[in-house]
């Protein structure tokens, strides 16, 4: 399923904005209400910089490799390494489809409910679930003109969405427990979901590079946006169900087009990827096909099981894949290591392990700057310290013998 190859820097820009665009995104900046605006805000900001600096070098190892996102894993951790992050990407992956899809059948439901009398979120879900099917079978090399024009809409309604949200002089109470160093962590982490994916979308790009900077800097403009409204939302009009403010702006029918056209393109990344991670393990039934059973299994959890909160979710998935992309970062930029044509890189698992246990220890701690950036700069130092001791141990090694 790599038909996106030749698409252009525009053409990835529309991919990302639409990526950025979710109900997830606006729901996570209202959980940062309880820090006020100000400081919400910072903590958003400065949580997605943490965020899109290693999303934007894992695009980069992608363009510069070719390769897409799991293929690159195989860099550091070998061929049979890259299994387990694989499996781990289509695992997280089905669960972002069932979080995305049931938050987009929800808020749906809730409108059309003003207008049917009728609230059937599973119905909406399945609808939803059957769009990103279709989603799929067009692919992104042919999504091009339909991207332009639901972009635009899209963009248009979210701006008005945002007038909506900060033109109000009131505030009101917002209540819970939010340190900053959480928030910055939410904030990372959301970006930190996309990292095992990026490299899908950029490395068969006309301009691979240049795809995957401007890739990130419209996620990253687009998520803080999203952030933003979520977190104005709270504070703002002390509501944080944005189909519920959609509804009392009178939005009716443009409300279930932003949902659901948000909720499709952001999904559809995540259903292709699993395609396209699932077929770094093997080449059946194809990527085209695993992409669509992971919809369908994505549709099942998001109307059979409870899936609303996925705080814990976004913490699981930093908790894996920032030591995973530190240690790439550091074989690739750093000591310019490649252990491809290996089977498993044992001592980059253990580097990987002991920074996954870091990352989980770190939540029970209070930092300021949350805990990607500390784990990451230790999983660094870490790999770094491991390969110039190695050296050293062969070294003697050979003077001895």
């Amino acid at each position: 399923m790599r038909d996106n190859g030749g698409a252009t820097v525009f053409g990835s820009a529309l991919i990302w904005f639409g990526a950025a665009v979710s109900i997830a995104e606006i729901l996570t900046g209202s959980l940062i209400a309880p820090l006020g605006f100000s400081r919400g805000a910072a903590a958003v900001v400065i949580g997605h910089i943490i965020g899109c600096i290693p999303l934007y070098l894992a695009g980069r190892i992608g363009a510069e490799t070719g390769k897409s996102a799991m293929e690159t894993v195989k860099i550091s951790f070998g061929q049979r390494g890259s299994v387990f992050f694989s499996l781990l990407n289509v695992t997280q992956l089905v669960g972002w489809t069932a979080v995305m899809i049931i938050g987009g059948g929800r808020a749906v439901a809730l409108i059309a409910e003003k207008y049917t009398g009728s609230y059937s979120p599973s119905l909406w879900s399945v609808v939803i679930g059957f769009l990103i099917i279709v989603w799929i079978e067009i692919g992104i090399k042919n999504l091009g003109k339909i991207n332009i024009f639901t972009m635009a809409g899209l963009f248009s309604l979210t701006l008005l969405l945002s007038i909506i949200v900060f033109g109000g002089d009131s505030s009101a109470a917002v209540t819970g427990e939010m340190n900053f160093g959480s928030a910055v962590e939410l904030s990372a982490a959301m970006p930190l979901s996309w990292l095992p994916l990026i490299s899908d979308y950029t490395h068969n790009a006309s301009n691979p590079r240049k795809a995957s900077l401007v890739s990130v800097l419209v996620y990253f403009a687009g998520s803080t946006w999203m952030y933003m409204i979520g977190l104005g939302a709270s504070v703002y009009t002390g509501e944080s169900d944005i189909a519920k403010i959609m509804l009392g702006a009178g939005l009716g029918l443009a409300a279930v087009f932003i949902i659901v056209i948000s909720t499709v393109t952001t999904t559809f990344l995540d259903v292709y990827s699993a395609g396209v991670s699932f077929s770094s393990i093997t080449d059946r039934p194809g990527s085209k096909t695993t992409a669509v059973i992971a919809c369908i299994a994505g549709t099942a959890l998001a109307v059979l099981t409870p899936v609303e909160q996925y705080e814990n979710f976004l913490f699981l998935i930093g908790s894996v894949f920032a030591p995973m992309i530190s240690i790439l970062i550091t074989d690739f930029f750093i000591l310019k290591k490649d252990h491809f044509s290996e089977s498993i890189s044992i001592p980059n698992f253990v580097i990987w392990l002991s920074g996954f246990l870091i990352y989980r220890k770190f939540m029970a701690m209070e930092t300021p700057l949350g805990n990607t950036l500390p784990v990451m700069a230790a999983v660094i130092a870490l790999a770094f310290a491991a390969d110039k001791a190695r050296a050293i141990f062969f070294k003697r090694e050979g003077q001895e013998g």
